[in-house]
């Protein structure tokens, strides 16, 4: 009997177990997957690494802390792959992916997956999309076969999509639209950014998506799903060699198709500062500004990657970060303040400072504070003290990373999916530790410049209280969703 079919037969037992044991069955599971593993000493964490007959690379990381499996594929194509007039489209397949094939019928992986006690999402980047499971160990051929069977097999049938398109307008109008913060972050990158696909949002403009066709879902998946596009990460309590007969086994016989090249995307040069005023019924207003930055993929040299990380978390690495000890608890000019920079991407981003002023403090005070900040970075060398504590952090957190097979799985997938080597994780810390204060400056003085400045308002009117939803926090497009 099949892996597939026992699981078939689990969710007709389970239909007409007695509702106490169903409970129980809830709470094993909440156990399973909410609880710490007690720590070990030796995990064995290395990358195993195959490539299939057909292309299609195999990752696994052995973690035998707890009886447990993450499977995660990811496939190289996201927002960023989109072009004027689809967008949205990679997250819409995300979300049919789930809609059945012949074998198995709409929400039938998610019902055999959840008989087997495990856990099932997906997300869309703008650099790749990524389907997973978190199961018992010994479960993991039931999630090959049935993640195999879906990358070439879906019926992508018309009367799914109609129902499945609105759901994503209506989680675009939640997640965005009814955000005034989320909104104005969408609207300020489509400004930062002239030709980059990074431009566009991840889940798609709402125009887009009420002009998507089935066709032009059907065209994306048969483009881009092949198993040589694609990359299985497993990492848990497994042993490597196990896996590699499994994906053999499952993925092999899918045959390869010729994936398109990718033409090199270059940003256009800026010429000065640019400036975006976003009026919407909010709470409060909330500024946004972002300077061009590179990623490691194409920065001149590799350390400017690190020393913008560093700079980063000395603004904003927790209560002792000048941002939070400045401007929100000294100077009491804002509410929240942050800075991000991510530096593993496709193409160039964007360093990030953002924040919401204090009642009574307008924009423009706020704004000047940001870059008073900067300001101050340019001019004088960071303390020695701030750069060990951000350092501390980093430390801390890539040790603290370990205790999580998920984001071990995820960290490998992703630098894989944007054509990184996976080992590049391991010399993260390092490169951290070997920066300077010297080489923090010269970062800022270098990226920090308002010739690549852009800076996006979000000016307040008047909330109608029927519709009163908004949140105070930006919450970007693209993050995991509950099939």
């Amino acid at each position: 009997m099949t892996p597939i079919r026992r699981g078939a037969d689990q969710i007709m037992k389970m239909k007409s177990i007695a509702a106490i044991v169903v409970l129980m069955t809830v709470a094993l599971g909440w156990l399973l997957f909410h609880s710490e593993p007690p720590l070990d000493e030796t995990p064995d964490q290395a990358v195993h690494s195959h490539v299939l007959s057909n292309g299609m690379k195999v990752l696994v990381i052995e973690n035998h802390r707890a009886p447990v499996v993450v499977s995660q594929v990811w496939y190289r194509v996201g927002a960023s792959y989109e072009h004027d007039g689809i967008t949205g489209v990679s997250h819409v397949l995300e979300h049919m992916m789930f809609k059945g094939t012949e074998k198995h019928p709409a929400g039938e992986f998610s019902e055999i997956i959840a008989a087997n006690g495990g856990d099932e999402n997906a997300f869309t980047g703008q650099d790749y999309t990524a389907y997973f499971q978190k199961i018992a160990s010994d479960r993991l051929e039931l999630c090959l076969e049935l993640e195999a069977d879906r990358m070439r097999n879906l019926l992508l049938q018309e009367s799914e999509f109609k129902k499945e398109i609105e759901v994503v307008k209506e989680e675009r109008r939640l997640r965005t639209e009814d955000k005034p913060t989320s909104l104005t972050y969408e609207r300020f990158n489509a400004v930062a950014f002239t030709n980059s696909p990074y431009r566009r949002p991840i889940v798609g403009w709402m125009e887009d998506l009420e002009t998507l066709t089935i066709d032009d879902v059907r065209n994306w998946y048969k483009t881009w799903y092949a198993p040589n596009n694609a990359t299985l990460v497993v990492a848990g309590d497994v042993e490597a060699e196990q896996v590699f007969r499994l994906a053999r086994q499952y993925f092999s016989p899918l045959p390869r198709t010729p994936v398109p090249p990718v033409k090199p995307r270059r940003e256009a040069k800026q010429y000065g500062t640019r400036r975006l005023s976003v009026e919407l019924p909010a709470k409060v207003p909330y500024l946004v500004m972002g300077y061009k930055a590179p990623v490691i993929k194409n920065v001149e040299a590799e350390w400017e990657v690190y020393a913008l990380e560093v700079l980063a978390g000395v603004l904003d690495g927790g209560d002792s970060a000048r941002l939070s000890r400045y401007l929100i608890r000294g100077q009491q000019i804002a509410s929240s303040a942050s800075a991000s920079y991510g530096m593993t991407a496709l193409y160039g981003t964007l360093f990030v400072l953002s924040g919401v002023p204090n009642d009574d403090v307008s924009i423009d005070v706020l704004e000047f504070a940001l870059r008073e900040q900067v300001e101050q970075l340019k001019t004088e060398l960071a303390d020695a003290d701030e750069l060990e504590r951000v350092k501390a952090q980093v430390v801390a957190a890539q040790v603290y990373k370990q205790d999580s097979v998920f984001y071990q799985a995820m960290e490998v997938g992703m630098l894989d999916s944007i054509g990184l080597p996976w080992q590049m994780k391991d010399e993260y810390v390092e490169k951290i530790l070997a920066i300077t204060p010297e080489q923090v400056q010269q970062v800022a003085r270098k990226y920090l410049v308002d010739e690549s400045l852009s800076v996006a308002v979000l000016e307040p009117l008047p909330i109608d209280n029927q519709k009163n939803k908004q949140a105070s926090e930006p919450v970007i497009a693209g993050e995991s969703h509950a099939q």
